[in-house]
């Protein structure tokens, strides 16, 4: 049997191992501190994305939601179903657009994002104290998704 070769000496040596290594612990870790009020770390992005567009617009729809996000509309939907049986948002028929519907954060909602910002802020500076110089860490992702 053909032997398989890589390019790189152990699985460590590759920078989209790595990369995925820390995607993963990183999401675990932030799973484990929202789960303290209930919410996924996919929740959580889902409302955040929400109520960041919900400061420039009063008629947030479920696309814009999933554009935000860079996230698969489907998934944005089901995920919206488990926060409105949460109440933590509700859907309003959209003004002009009669195939849309609005998603707005009820006040459990805002209360809920509110404390999962404070929970991920201080979730996010432990994981990354681990880092030298943070802040150019953050530059050289932003080269890569081109933010």
């Amino acid at each position: 049997m053909k032997e398989i070769n890589f390019d790189f000496d152990k699985p460590e040596d590759s920078l989209g191992y790595l990369l995925w290594q820390t995607t993963m612990q990183w999401q675990r870790q932030m799973n484990r501190a929202l789960e303290k009020i209930n919410l996924t770390h996919t929740q959580f992005v889902i409302l955040a994305a929400l109520g960041w567009l919900q400061k420039k617009s009063n008629a947030v729809t479920q696309k814009e939601i999933a554009d935000h996000s860079n996230t698969d509309r489907m998934m944005v939907s089901k995920i919206l179903r488990t926060l409105q049986k949460n109440e933590l948002i509700e859907r309003r028929e959209h003004e002009t657009d009669t195939r849309a519907k609005c998603v707005f954060l009820t006040p459990k909602g805002r209360e809920i994002l509110q404390k999962a910002i404070e929970i991920k802020t201080l979730s996010n500076n432990t994981f990354f104290s681990k880092l030298s110089d943070p802040a150019n860490f953050g530059q050289e992702l932003r080269k890569i998704t081109g933010n």
